[in-house]
């Protein structure tokens, strides 16, 4: 599963991650940037009298693989 991760400073000093799954996986820099900064110009999203996504610091796409340890519902009986 592939995720962009983006990363801002909140108006505390402290580093915030946001996840988005379903995002497009074809967006460049320029356009990720600007919807960062519209994200920071919202200022929506508020904590512990802190401003989460005050300043947008960095932008990446983070391929997840998946590794299976066990899965019990192989073994469960098909539902109808």
């Amino acid at each position: 599963m592939k995720t962009l991760n983006l990363t801002f400073k909140g108006s505390l000093g402290k580093t915030h991650l946001l996840k988005l799954s379903y995002a497009n996986d074809q967006l460049d820099a320029t356009t990720v940037r600007q919807a960062m900064e519209q994200l920071a110009n919202s200022h929506l999203f508020f904590k512990n009298n802190e401003e989460l996504f005050a300043t947008p610091v960095s932008a990446k796409y983070v391929d997840t693989i998946p590794t299976v340890l066990f899965d019990d519902k192989k073994n469960e009986p098909a539902t109808a």
